[in-house]
């Protein structure tokens, strides 16, 4: 069995096979998708009717794009790089970065905004304040946290000073700050999937924000934290209810903000993401995206191993697909409404249009199959139903390898 961390490297030099061609279009769309490949980014529009996608112009970073999120006020977006992670020559790299860039609000072009930071090592996500005011930016090794002054004009400032005791955990893969902007919380995948080389325990860790500056509040685990590995979380829009992706047992739990705490020690409900919970095969599960609505949550299920057959490495199997739930009103409880094929392997990022019909998802890397063809890296669309459950459209295949992977990708409705 290949584990994650080397899996990268037995794929090197595989490429992603011709698909279906984007659209042409002279007229703007208000919801923009864009997509990293290694150092570039892809501007699309969306066409929400017709679940397509008209690709744009790309720009470029210094380094592999690890993480974007835009501003609340839709005019920027901030970018973290790095050459260090998956993919890479090496583990950890030596070049680490933040960029912001300004989008022009009729079309979503992306241009280069103020200057470029320098980080300490790897970002692995970066996310703003609900008041726009700061960037903050997690670090899976080590574990750790930054958060970066935002300047009047949307342009990236100072690195405010943090308490040295402040607890980041094992493996920070996520970091979010709560709808009434007094909590940030850290998301600490840890190590405790079946073939990490490396043990350790996954948490919750909960601070209070204020003026740019954290204070340590909780440690939300169960027991030990080694058999809890969440990825992201997500809020409802309404309603007092987190949703958390549990990455290494692919589980769904679900807390409740607390407004002393940020969210409540224990979870309301844990639910299964699989298909078949009893299955086998190596699995993870990965991001997660409440519907604008507040009516569903969805996440995906990842599946990568290779084995060996005929002296050549090819899929194992398992399951990569889109769970979709339906969310009780009242209770915040979810329910398993469908597991749909994600025609593409490894779907580590995906959108959701704000008008809640469409759901883009972007697969990392190209996957190599027993019949001796190649599945590619590609875009998924899909239809979401007013019951909440998703019609497979089209993919849009990419030219994606080990070395250069489609890691990122997001939607942005315009200013």
């Amino acid at each position: 069995m290949v584990d994650r961390r080397t899996f990268t490297t037995l794929l090197a030099g595989t490429m992603a096979a011709p698909g279906v061609s984007f659209g042409q279009s002279s007229t703007p769309a208000r919801n923009v998708f864009y997509a990293s490949a290694g150092p570039e980014l892809t501007l699309y529009s969306v066409d929400v009717d017709n679940a397509a996608l008209v690709k744009h112009d790309t720009v470029s970073t210094a380094a592999n794009i690890q993480y974007a999120w835009p501003h609340p006020s839709k005019q920027y977006l901030y970018v973290v790089s790095s050459n260090g992670g998956p993919g890479s020559a090496g583990a950890t790299g030596n070049k680490h970065l933040a960029d912001a860039f300004r989008i022009e609000p009729s079309s979503g072009a992306l241009t280069p905004h103020g200057a470029t930071l320098t980080l300490p090592s790897r970002p692995i996500h970066a996310s703003v304040d609900i008041a726009g005011e700061y960037l903050l930016i997690a670090y899976n090794d080590p574990s750790n946290l930054t958060v970066h002054r935002i300047n009047a004009d949307g342009t990236l400032g100072e690195r405010i000073e943090q308490p040295a005791a402040l607890d980041t955990g094992k493996f920070a893969h996520q970091i979010r700050v709560t709808p009434d902007n007094k909590h940030v919380i850290l998301v600490t995948r840890g190590n405790n999937a079946p073939t990490d080389k490396t043990v350790n325990p996954g948490s919750l860790k909960i601070f209070g924000f204020k003026d740019g500056v954290l204070s340590s509040v909780a440690a939300i685990q169960p027991g030990d934290g080694m058999q809890f590995g969440p990825r992201h979380l997500d809020f409802h829009p309404t309603e007092p209810w987190v949703y958390v992706s549990i990455e290494s047992q692919n589980k769904l739990c679900v807390y409740r903000r607390d407004p002393v705490t940020g969210i409540s020690r224990e979870p309301l409900f844990i639910k299964d993401t699989l298909s078949d919970p009893a299955s086998k095969a190596e699995q993870l599960a990965g991001p997660i995206h409440v519907h604008p609505s507040g009516r569903f949550v969805y996440l995906t299920n990842r599946a990568f191993t290779l084995t060996d057959v005929e002296g050549k490495k090819v899929f194992a199997g398992g399951e990569n697909s889109v769970a979709a739930f339906a969310i009780d009103q009242a209770t915040g409880e979810p329910t398993l409404l469908q597991n749909v094929d994600g025609h593409a392997n490894y779907l580590r990022t995906f959108g959701i249009d704000p008008g809640g019909r469409l759901l883009v998802a972007a697969s990392v890397w190209p996957m190599p199959l027993r019949d001796g063809t190649t599945l590619p890296a590609a875009i998924g669309m899909f239809r979401i139903g007013g019951d909440g459950k998703l019609d497979f459209v089209r993919n849009y295949d990419i030219d994606a390898t080990a070395q250069k992977q489609q890691f990122w990708a997001g939607m942005v409705t315009l200013a």
